[in-house]
């Protein structure tokens, strides 16, 4: 068997991204849905279409390294997506479920965070620089999103949590 690579563990890194952000693509509606918050419920519908977007950016990644777009099963997204259905099921009709969501979903953004890192300081160790701006415009995006959602745990959510208690 071949020694494995740099460039393989990025490739097989794309791919579970890639699965990670197609199963979170399918989990923001159901979260948009369990919220109450509008901000919240619109904080997921606008991360929902930023995540579109995401995938997009991944699709190019592929075809710039020259491969096939495709997703490798990733057990950590699955387990981070599994506790966010167990709170909405658990604190469905309360006034915590927002905060719960809030803590899955920042959960889901420092998992995307890291393989993002990763995934752009690997792309300029490889030298692959038509890459290097994509990851970066992705992660921007998802720091931004997890510097939104602190913000309206802090503002609101986390209040009227602990104000209905």
């Amino acid at each position: 068997m071949a020694e494995k690579t740099l460039d393989d563990l990025f490739y097989d890194t794309l791919k579970d991204i890639y699965y990670a952000e197609r199963q979170v693509l399918k989990a923001l509606p159901k979260m948009a849905r369990a919220a109450s918050d509008t901000k919240l419920k619109a904080a997921f519908e606008k991360h929902k279409e930023e995540t579109q977007g995401h995938i997009e950016r991944l699709q190019e990644v592929f075809e710039l390294i020259g491969k096939r777009a495709q997703g490798k099963t990733c057990e950590a997204i699955q387990g981070i997506l599994a506790e966010g259905e167990e709170i909405i099921e658990d604190y469905k009709g309360t006034p915590a479920l927002d905060a719960g969501l809030i803590s899955s979903a920042q959960a889901v953004e420092h998992y995307e965070i890291t393989r993002y890192g990763t995934l752009k300081a690997w792309a300029e160790k490889l030298g692959h620089t038509k890459v290097v701006p994509l990851l970066d415009a992705t992660l921007n995006e998802e720091s931004k999103t997890d510097e939104a959602l602190t913000k309206l745990a802090s503002t609101s959510v986390n209040a009227a949590a602990k104000k209905a208690a």
